[in-house]
């Protein structure tokens, strides 16, 4: 459910701080998953947490009014399973087989 037009966007005012004081190049580390990104946050790379570790973001002008969760994947896919899938990666070992072949 999107956010209240007449509360406007929440934006966490400690990162707006740790943005005002950061150095170019700089990671900053971030746990508020939930702050939309404004226009201040182009050109940074925050690191968002997703409960294990942190995921270094580059924010670009595309990604202002989104949030910085979006962009930091809280699951892990592993692959799905089944006949299908298995085939694929059968045709991957044997291109990646094919490959050995051609460089030796």
């Amino acid at each position: 459910m999107a956010r209240s037009l007449k509360k406007g966007p929440y934006i966490d005012q400690r990162l707006l701080e740790k943005i005002r004081k950061a150095e170019p190049g700089q990671i900053i580390k971030t746990w508020a998953r939930d702050c939309t990104i404004c226009p201040e946050m182009i050109g940074f790379t925050f690191g968002v947490h997703n409960g294990k570790e942190f995921i270094p973001v580059k924010v670009s002008e595309e990604m202002v009014g989104h949030k910085l969760g979006e962009f930091s994947p809280t699951t892990k896919f592993f692959r799905h399973g089944g006949r299908m899938q298995r085939e694929l990666e059968q045709k991957a070992a044997k291109k990646e087989a094919e490959k050995i072949k051609k460089a030796s």
